[in-house]
């Protein structure tokens, strides 16, 4: 038997935790730990897994940090302010030190990002690549590039990397010298190479739709989520996976993910190809995340609805996902850590 603990964030006042049964293929909701509101993005430290961290998406932004005691999350050890409003994602970095993307208002001392031209900036995400991090800017339609100007904590804008108008970059991935861009507002991923420091260029090398075929009417998107899990003796081949979410009319099916592959990568035919679309019954897939041995497993929530949380299994070489097991005690989760 192998089991597997995974916390779940979400729009409320606690910290929602499973035990997964690979043998029996059973989730169950095993504690819900108090937390502050609207723990709705939650991380592990990248070295001290029995540290949790999490952020509160309010006005008034904060941050706690939780010890995880087995299947059991402590009270929260700290919290402290965002220093902006609606921190809506965070990520802990190998330096030790965490970064919080205020959706809104974010205030001294924190970094603040040129609005665009009769816009606001809204950064959704960081992604350390070596000695810089990246920040795509949902409303200033902009990859920014931080680097360490200091002490802990002390980062400056060095570069930006642009995105196409209108597009809203929101979350990020980077394989293989490439640079994948999820756009929310297009609902569009894209693959370019990564440009030189600081302010390199390189050219969209291929972009598509994520949008399923035939979607129903009064159907709204809005991109949320792009993994990619590292090859493996079991999975070989790397494929991407992005969540769609229908934010207007919803039908039974729900919302899909999205699985890409890119073809013939470093030759004038590279391309990105759409492999299936997974529908899964869930409303609004803001946060997903792999988990198991090889990443074999993907756990996956919506933010609206009542259909909480799915568990697929990666089928054909990661070509598709079949479902596991879902649990509907909680009915809508957000982000997820597997321990």
């Amino acid at each position: 038997m192998v089991s597997h603990i995974i916390f779940a964030g979400g729009y409320d006042v606690f910290i929602a935790a499973y035990l997964f049964n690979t043998a029996t293929s059973s989730l169950t909701l095993t504690g819900k730990f108090p937390s502050g509101a609207n723990p709705s993005w939650i991380t592990p430290h990248p070295t001290n897994k029995s540290i949790l961290y999490a952020t509160n998406e309010n006005t008034g932004g904060a941050l706690q940090s939780f010890d995880i005691l087995g299947s059991v999350l402590s009270t929260a050890v700290d919290t402290v302010p965002s220093d902006g409003d609606d921190p809506a994602f965070a990520v802990a970095l190998s330096t030790g030190e965490v970064a919080i993307m205020n959706y809104s208002i974010p205030t001294p001392p924190v970094i603040t990002f040129p609005p665009p031209a009769g816009g606001v900036s809204h950064p959704h995400m960081a992604l350390q690549h070596g000695t810089e991090v990246f920040v795509p800017d949902l409303g200033g339609d902009t990859i920014w590039r931080l680097s360490s100007s200091g002490g802990p904590g002390v980062y400056s804008i060095t570069g930006s990397i642009p995105q196409p108008q209108g597009s809203g970059p929101r979350h990020i991935r980077i394989s293989n010298d490439r640079l994948y861009t999820l756009h929310e507002l297009a609902s569009t991923l894209s693959v370019q190479a990564i440009p030189a420091a600081p302010n390199g260029t390189s050219p969209t090398i291929s972009s598509v739709s994520i949008i399923p075929a035939n979607p129903p009417a009064g159907a709204v998107w809005a991109a949320a989520e792009i993994l990619i899990p590292p090859p493996s003796a079991r999975f070989p081949s790397q494929y991407i996976y992005v969540s769609n979410r229908n934010t207007g009319v919803q039908t039974p099916t729900g919302d899909s993910i999205a699985i890409f592959e890119n073809v013939d990568q470093g030759t004038p035919k590279e391309r990105l190809q759409l492999v299936t679309q997974v529908f899964t019954g869930l409303d609004q897939i803001r946060g997903m995340e792999f988990g198991g041995e090889d990443d074999e497993y993907l756990i996956a929530g919506g933010v609206a609805g009542t259909a909480g949380v799915v568990i697929y299994k990666r089928a054909d070489g990661g070509r598709n996902l079949t479902e596991v097991v879902r649990n509907t005690d909680v009915p809508t989760r957000t982000s997820f850590v597997w321990l």
